[in-house]
């Protein structure tokens, strides 16, 4: 029985290390950042939102506390006032910071209804 059971929180456990990173739900997060891109020694701040000559933009700034260069993988995902993701999304885009060295990133959206944004990053180009 404790076997059989044993094999079973394994096999849940297991599964669950597979799943894809994903977008949470909470309207409260606008930035993600994979545990690999915090233990790497980035910083990034949430993003901001911003209206110029009827686009809407994203910026957030990113900085490499490290010594050696990062390379990141980066995504912003856009959201109406309803809270739907809006189509086409941004392509996964990449990015190198020096080492000490900070760079701000950026996404405009020409969608009327763009009231919010979560920026995704990554170690891997593939999310």
């Amino acid at each position: 029985m404790r076997k059989t059971l044993g094999i079973l929180l394994l096999a849940l456990l297991m599964s669950g290390c597979s799943s894809r990173p994903g977008i949470p739900v909470s309207d409260s997060q606008s930035l993600v950042m994979e545990g690999a891109v915090l233990a790497g020694g980035i910083r990034a701040s949430n993003p901001s939102l911003s209206y110029q000559d009827g686009a809407t933009v994203a910026y957030s700034s990113l900085f490499n506390e490290q010594s050696h260069p990062v390379t990141l993988y980066y995504r912003f995902y856009w959201y109406d006032e309803k809270g739907l993701e809006i189509h086409p999304t941004d392509n996964v885009r990449a990015l190198t910071l020096e080492p000490q060295s900070g760079k701000r990133v950026q996404s405009t959206v020409f969608y009327p209804n763009a009231s919010k944004v979560r920026l995704f990053l990554s170690l891997r180009s593939e999310f």
